[in-house]
């Protein structure tokens, strides 16, 4: 057990925190609008956050596409990761990663990581969020945490897709625990606010009435939709029908969730929603990102 001076208290999320274990990583992002084309005015990182080079390959005043790189491919005890992006009015933007985010087993204290994500719209400008999945190792211990604060008429389409444990090598999510939040206002009144703790060891990992024994989940977002009802509808149309997912909209947002065991459908769905939801959104045709391709 270590010695309780070094370390923070435990939040209220019950995670061990410990202050001279913290290895910190930021990045901060703005894209603004020059001459009618989208730019990537400011990147700002500190550790190991970087972005690769950003082009247009839907034309010049088309979205900027950058990939946000993490060279150590995921979080372990003490990690702590801040994101920062804010959009300007007029400027589209669309990130994503070149792969898969891995969350690494605690080590033996049970220091946990935390990743914080900061999206900010602002009036008239667009931001589609795409990273791909998510891996939890067995015994991960964090909090994730997305705020999503948009303006007057901004417009978001973004998704989360986390999986628990890796089945495949017969290694599943049995001991751990992970926190997530959203929060997303827009013009500082909030539309959508969620706490999800995933914990195996509580009775709502396994029941019927919470995770259901469920490995992989997702959800997908798309906000400044003109029509919510026609856009669940054409979802419903292009999409296979599955008990696996399920799709609502309240106060503005559109949320599309998944629940079931395969990251690669998970995965498959949203991109699929995306496709279907970003002409409605944007009135433009998806543009795959050539990463996903690789």
């Amino acid at each position: 057990m270590v010695a309780s001076s070094p370390a923070t208290p435990p939040p209220a999320s019950g995670h061990r925190f410990d202050a001279e274990r913290r290895w910190e990583a930021s990045l901060s992002l703005g894209f603004s609008a020059r001459d009618g084309a989208t730019r990537l005015t400011r990147a700002r990182h500190r550790g190991p956050l970087r972005v690769q080079r950003p082009f247009h390959p839907e034309g010049p005043r088309g979205a900027c596409h950058v990939y946000l790189l993490h060279p150590p491919g995921g979080l372990v005890s003490g990690d702590a990761l801040q994101i920062s992006v804010r959009v300007e009015e007029g400027a589209h933007a669309l990130l994503t990663t070149p792969a898969a985010n891995k969350l690494y087993r605690a080590d033996s204290h049970g220091v946990a990581w935390q990743q914080q994500t900061d999206l900010c719209v602002a009036d008239g400008g667009v931001l589609e969020w795409l990273p791909q999945e998510t891996i939890a190792f067995d015994g991960s211990r964090g909090e994730q945490a997305t705020v999503i604060e948009l303006a007057g008429s901004a417009r978001c389409l973004g998704w989360e897709v986390l999986a628990l444990g890796r089945p495949a090598s017969r290694l599943p999510y049995r001991s751990g625990r992970i926190e997530q939040r959203f929060r997303l206002t827009r013009d500082g009144k909030p539309l959508w606010l969620e706490r999800q703790p995933l914990d195996p060891a509580h009775p709502r990992f396994t029941g019927r009435w919470g995770q259901g024994g469920a490995t992989v989940q997702a959800t997908l977002w798309a906000v400044g939709l003109d029509d919510e009802g026609e856009a669940i509808e054409a979802l419903r149309d292009a999409l296979p029908i599955s008990p696996r997912w399920a799709v609502t909209a309240r106060h503005g947002v559109l949320l599309l969730r998944y629940l079931g065991d395969e990251r690669r459908e998970a995965w498959t769905l949203c991109e699929a929603a995306w496709r279907v939801l970003r002409p409605r959104l944007l009135g433009l045709e998806a543009h795959i990102p050539r990463i996903w391709l690789t």
